[in-house]
This record gives C-alpha cells, sequence and structure tokens, in this order.
C-alpha cells in the first residue's frame, strides 16, 4: 500500500504534462488543480480500501480530462425523444422550427426593443409586443403573457375575486405537473373556494344555487390531462355564459393546453380551441404557450380589455412577466398561425398530425440504417404514441417502432446505454423490449441512433 501511494505523481507533476498544459489555456489555473486533486483523493481511496488499482501517469491524466469534461457539460442538454410522447415534459414540452432560431439569436444575441417604442423612440410595453398578435388570432379584444399558465390563473383570480367566492364544479379541481392544485392556486390568490356538484355530475342550476352577493367568478376549468367516463355530465361553456350574463358575474376558462387548431380532422379527439371559448363570451381564458399551441413556456390571458387592463397594472404581474426569448418565440409562433399553416410548420402539430403511411417510410428508413450493424436485431412494430404535456388525456394515436435487440445485453442495458451516451436516447420498454417510436424523431437524430447503436456493439 505503501509503495502505490509513493507511485502517485504529484499536483506538480501533473501540471507539467502536455495535455494539461492545453487545458490551462481554456481552464483557470486553480479549477484544474481543484480537479487533478480530486482524482488524486480518488486513486488514494481505492488504495486505503485495497481496491486493485494500477497507478500510470498517462491514465491519471486521462482520468482527469474525463472528470473536467464531465463536470465543464451544461446539464441541460440536447436528447432524441424516441418515446412518441409529443409534448413531453420531462424533455422540454414543445420544440421550435429551425427557421425560429435565427430570428431568437438576432434578438437575444443583440440588444431589442423589449421596452423601446422605435416609432416615437420613448418607453414602450414588453406585452405590447405580442398582444395585437394574440387579439388576431383568438378573436380576443386584449391579451396579456406571464411565465406560465399556473401564473396566469393566479393573477387572473387575484385581480378579479380577491375576498369573493369562486363557483367551480367539484368535477374540475384538477391538479397538474408537480402537484400543483387548482384550490391551492386559488386560496394564494386570495379568492374563496365555492365547490358546486359531484365528481361526475355538476348541472346548471348547481351554479345558479351557488350564487350570493359574495361570488366574484364562475370558473371552468377544462380537465385536458384527465376524462371522465361513463355517468357524467357537464355544464357547456355557452350555458355558463349565459348564466353569467344573466346574473352579471365575471366569467373564466382555463383551458390549459390551448389548442388553435381543430385537430378533429387529424382524426384527434375534439379538443375546444381557444378560439370557439373567446367567441362564446367568456371574459377571461388562460392557457399554455408550450402545449398544443407549440410555443414556450407562458401562460397566456386572453378576454375582456376592462379586466386585462386591471392584471396590467397589478403588482403581481412584475413577478409573474416574460423575458425577451419568451417573447421573441411566442411571437414567431404565432405570426405562423396568422400566416401560414400551423401543422405544416409547427413541430408539435407536425408530429401530432403525421399519418400512419409517413410514420411507416421512417420506421423502414431507420431499419434499414440499423440493418447492417453486427449482433443488432431489428423489426418494424404498431405501436401508440401520445400528445402529453396534460393534452388530449389517454388518447392513443397509431404510430410504428423499431423494436431494437443487441446481443448479450438486456433491454435494460440498452435502454441504460442509450440513455447515459454523448448525445441520450429516450426510449421506452415495452414488453421487456426496447422500442424507438418514429414519430418523436427529427431528421439528425438517424444518424445519431446509427452511431451510439454501433458504439454500443463495439464496446
Amino acid at each position: 500500500m505503501n509503495n502505490l501511494f509513493k507511485k502517485l505523481p504529484s499536483v506538480d507533476e501533473i501540471l507539467r504534462e502536455n495535455d494539461i498544459i492545453k487545458l490551462l489555456e481554456n481552464y483557470k489555473h486553480d479549477y484544474v488543480v481543484k480537479i487533478i486533486r480530486q482524482v488524486l483523493s480518488d486513486y488514494r481511496d481505492k488504495i486505503s480500501h485495497n481496491i486493485e488499482v494500477t497507478i500510470n501517469k498517462q491514465e491519471i491524466v486521462k482520468r482527469i480530462l474525463e472528470y473536467l469534461s464531465k463536470n465543464t457539460h451544461c446539464n441541460l442538454k440536447r436528447v432524441i425523444n424516441a418515446t412518441g410522447v409529443v409534448i413531453h415534459t420531462n424533455l422540454g414540452r414543445s420544440i421550435f422550427p429551425d427557421e425560429l432560431i435565427k430570428n431568437l439569436w438576432e434578438v437575444t444575441a443583440h440588444y431589442s426593443t423589449l421596452e423601446y417604442n422605435i416609432e416615437n423612440g420613448k418607453r414602450g410595453s414588453r406585452y405590447s409586443l405580442v398582444e395585437k398578435l394574440l387579439c388576431e388570432v383568438t378573436g380576443a379584444e386584449a391579451a396579456l403573457v406571464v411565465n406560465n399558465n399556473a401564473a396566469a390563473v393566479l393573477l387572473s383570480l387575484s385581480v378579479m375575486s380577491k375576498g369573493k367566492e369562486v363557483i367551480v364544479s367539484r368535477g374540475q379541481l384538477v391538479e397538474i405537473g408537480g402537484s400543483f392544485r387548482i384550490p391551492d392556486v386559488m386560496l394564494q390568490s386570495g379568492a374563496i373556494l365555492k365547490e358546486v356538484g359531484t365528481t361526475n355530475k355538476t348541472h346548471d342550476y348547481d351554479y345558479t344555487n351557488a350564487i350570493n352577493e359574495n361570488t366574484g367568478l364562475i370558473l371552468k376549468v377544462h380537465t385536458s390531462n384527465f376524462r371522465l367516463i361513463g355517468f357524467t355530465e357537464e355544464v357547456s361553456t355557452e350555458k355558463l355564459v349565459e348564466i353569467s350574463e344573466k346574473y352579471n358575474i365575471p366569467i373564466m376558462e382555463d383551458l390549459g393546453s390551448g389548442v388553435l387548431v381543430d385537430l378533429r380532422k387529424y382524426g384527434l379527439p375534439y379538443e375546444p380551441t381557444v378560439q370557439e371559448v373567446v367567441k362564446a363570451g367568456m371574459d377571461i381564458v388562460t392557457f399554455s404557450g408550450d402545449k398544443l399551441l407549440g410555443g414556450p413556456q407562458a401562460g397566456i390571458i386572453v378576454g375582456k380589455k376592462s379586466f386585462i387592463d386591471l392584471m396590467k397594472k397589478h403588482p403581481l404581474t412584475r413577478a409573474v412577466r416574460v423575458d425577451k426569448m419568451c417573447l421573441s418565440t411566442l411571437e414567431y409562433i404565432l405570426r405562423i398561425y396568422l400566416y401560414n399553416e400551423p401543422e405544416k410548420i409547427i413541430p408539435t402539430l407536425k408530429m401530432l398530425t403525421l399519418n400512419k403511411d409517413i410514420l411507416y417510410e421512417r420506421a423502414v428508413k431507420l431499419k434499414d440504417i440499423l440493418s447492417n450493424i453486427n449482433k443488432v436485431k431489428t423489426d418494424i412494430i404498431e405501436i401508440s404514441s401520445m400528445a402529453g404535456g396534460g393534452a388530449l388525456a389517454e388518447q392513443d394515436i397509431p404510430s410504428y417502432g423499431i423494436k431494437i435487440e443487441i446481443d448479450n445485453l438486456s433491454s435494460n442495458d440498452i435502454e441504460n446505454k442509450f440513455r447515459t451516451g454523448d448525445i441520450p436516447i429516450i426510449c421506452r420498454i415495452v414488453s421487456d423490449a426496447v422500442i424507438l417510436d418514429v414519430r418523436t424523431l427529427l431528421e439528425d437524430d438517424y444518424d445519431i441512433i446509427f452511431k451510439s447503436v454501433k458504439k454500443i456493439t463495439e464496446g
């Protein structure tokens, strides 16, 4: 043991190695020394615990380089989504069109007109950058963007119903990702929850019977992340608007997923569009920017100008405001909705609306790419994709995938090696088989998958 300790090179010896000298051109001296000491400490620990170790200076330098490389990589990095879940919350939800990147770079790498009015040379409002576009797309009188939909609901309730009762159907008291619940958000806003109906059935008279002198708002929450089936009933948006107008009580709907196109023409289930709900007469509608809309994380509030103007002046708006990256991205996406066919350009919609013939062609392409790698067996199988992101709950979307087997490796081994590669590949294991769903693959993913599989087979 003593001999092994003596064989360990000193920090100064390692600093004189050529590879380490090159490191010092790009990294601080103190940081490199810290990494060297950490690696040497690891060796000492192994020696102390009688773990077999070979002392080789070049091997030590190699480990230092690997250690530094691992610790200087950004934690947030690209992955390949081969799960078939289009709006995958854990993988960043909606992705953006390639063409958007140039515009985003121009805005973020340079100074911008975030709060500057070019026409009069005075201070402007960041919210005006997208408000007109949102009004054109949705048909609303006014609009406001905050950092996510939970913030949109919180701000709206704080302005419209603080200290007053908010009537909500018991079946709509949903929990969204991260254990955030509508009742909890309502509590933070200062509103008082007034539950009506039952879990599975709520009638119009449940709402009217609950109205009193302290009623501040009627709230409808679209249950986009779950579905009740069987003996159920809920009150339509149109009927709720009618009750709202009769009793002169404001009404709001939290749509959540925020779809702007009718997905039924692509064989997907009905999801109420923002335009429909605004047209029905809702005073305020809130929805997410990074779900079915296909944009950045944002909470979008559209509706009557009188309420939106109050929200703009509320102190909470400053705390939940969005930055230039969000606004630049959202503006680009909204212009696609106005001037183009979003299903052909916005990746989220493109993936969701792909027909099976195209998906099969993609599966054949991936199978052909992988077929020439030794030790690999692949099969094309029919599987189901999902929208994800709390949208189109439990709706299976027909797709194709590649079942992949590699000699002498279990499905868990393959999944682990995919996930821990240079560019992680996130896949599914179904009935003890590794599946790559082609619905969520991008054009340049195929070559990366090929290289990853080849590297795995070569050990």
